[in-house]
């Protein structure tokens, strides 16, 4: 049969193929084009920009978990201004579509990242939000954990931009489908699900947390099974569209996501364990398709049934 169609279409963008990458875990920089072409990936998404730059959390601030890893990066970057300067002219030189995920501390910050973007739109497509990080202090899931925070910041993105708008959620904030349909009520066109958890690890020579933060935001194949929950649940009560995230290493992991429902695919972690991982995963659910006699991704997506037919 010929190729595989993984054409991937959300609000009027077109995407070659669903993978993406995780926040935070692909650089803003060309540092994995020894390893991955990133004209093949169906989109590319930043680490997260914040209107002034971060330094982040003190070191030590990853570790690695029998299942994942923690991190308590902070959001550490070098603001909007370098990012509009330096980063936005390499970007315009791949012709892959780039999400941007940005984060404030205050609805005036995501309003006035928004505007700056928004006039980028050649090359930026669509923006990310990121409301529920599990490692600032301040701002990130300090401060958005009122509901009406997170709505405003979702407002004020909404009305500084006809960007489509990608809320990120992670389940530390509550009920994720009851905040998803609030967000989306509000003018978020989708959602990413799922963000990390929070958690820590216990130094147990030293009787201290691993990390200098003390709690990080855990990722990896620990949240996978959640994320594939709250991916599903999401899409079974409002249709919107979801970038998956949450421990997706493999092309196995990625069907999983897409059979939920899942449009677009982040892949994360992996990044850090296999530099090649977007590749491997997007050759592994073309061979996937080929061997189900799927010619379009569209009849995978959503297939989920209730009938378990495991026998014996």
């Amino acid at each position: 049969m010929s190729d595989v169609n993984l054409t991937t279409k959300i609000k009027g963008l077109t995407f070659r193929n669903p993978i993406t990458v995780g926040s935070g875990t692909f650089g803003t920089k060309q540092d994995f084009l020894d390893y991955v072409d990133y004209e093949r990936l169906g989109a590319m998404t930043t680490k997260t920009i914040t209107r002034h730059p971060r330094t982040g959390n003190p070191m030590p601030r990853i570790c690695e978990t029998s299942a994942g890893m923690l991190n308590a990066i902070g959001l550490q970057n070098r603001g909007l201004e370098e990012f509009l300067k330096n980063k936005i002219p390499l970007f315009a030189k791949i012709k892959t579509p780039l999400i941007v995920n940005i984060a404030g501390e205050a609805a005036g910050d995501f309003q006035h990242l928004a505007e700056a973007l928004h006039k980028e739109k050649d090359v930026v497509k669509a923006l990310e939000l990121n409301l529920s990080c599990p490692n600032v202090e301040e701002g990130g899931a300090g401060f958005m954990r009122k509901r009406e925070r997170i709505l405003e910041a979702v407002k004020v993105v909404r009305d500084a931009t006809d960007l489509p708008i990608f809320a990120k959620l992670s389940p530390e904030l509550g009920d994720v489908v009851e905040i998803a349909r609030d967000v989306i009520d509000v003018g978020a066109d989708g959602l990413t699900l799922i963000n990390t958890l929070k958690g820590m690890a216990v130094d147990t020579e030293r009787r201290c947390s691993r990390i200098a933060n003390i709690t990080g935001g855990l990722s990896g194949p620990a949240i996978k099974p959640v994320a594939v929950r709250y991916v599903y649940e999401v899409k079974q009560a409002l249709g919107v569209p979801v970038i998956a995230s949450g421990g997706i290493m493999t092309a196995q992991d990625a069907i999983e996501f897409l059979i939920v429902g899942a449009d677009l695919l982040a892949v994360g972690t992996a990044n850090f364990i296999n530099p090649r991982a977007t590749m491997e995963i997007l050759d592994g659910i073309s061979q996937y398709c080929r061997d189900h006699d799927i010619t379009h991704i569209d009849e995978l997506r959503g297939s989920f049934h209730h009938e378990n037919q495991i026998s014996g």
